[in-house]
């Protein structure tokens, strides 16, 4: 199984993610991670959706994904072409003891504290998802209180972008 990554615009009004979602779920395909937002233009939004399967599955849903009318256009990034991200927030317990090796780690992953108290840390960490895995991974001895993960989000390298009119390499 690989992993995929697909760039999707979509209209941006109520009841095209749980159209998206429910493609999914009626077809038994599982959505390894999931992030929307608004782009430049406040009527289309932007999903990026990680799947893992193989390029059946892809083509399947690619196919399926181009068939509903909020579908603006569906792209399948290429890792090797791309720029991917995540941010997690890491609540972890910390002491006195602790507190000065936990931030050093903080450090060395260019992480930012972003919460702090007598027994508790909050860290942001952005990144690949490999990176931010392995600053979890740290922090596991440490006692993990609490993890929130947005999921990949990204972006093809260069000028190319996907928009409407397919126009790459054009910027005002």
């Amino acid at each position: 199984m690989n992993k995929y990554v697909l760039s999707v615009l979509v209209e941006n009004h109520s009841g095209v993610l749980s159209k998206i979602s429910g493609l999914f779920s009626r077809r038994g395909y599982n959505i390894h991670s999931l992030t929307v937002g608004v782009t430049e233009d406040p009527e289309i939004s932007r999903m990026t959706i990680v799947i893992i399967g193989d390029e059946y599955m892809v083509e399947q849903i690619n196919k399926q994904l181009n068939k509903l009318v909020e579908v603006i256009k569906v792209v399948e990034l290429d890792t090797n072409k791309s720029v991917y991200r995540e941010l997690a927030l890491v609540k972890v317990t910390v002491d006195m003891n602790t507190k000065s090796s936990i931030t050093e780690t903080v450090n060395i992953f260019r992480a930012n504290i972003v919460d702090l108290n007598n027994k508790s840390m909050t860290i942001e960490i952005t990144g690949d998802e490999g990176k931010v895995s392995a600053f979890i991974n740290l922090m596991k001895p440490y006692g993990i209180k609490e993890i929130v993960r947005t999921g990949v989000t990204a972006l093809e390298r260069g000028c190319k972008s996907i928009d409407i009119e397919g126009i790459e390499c054009k910027f005002a």
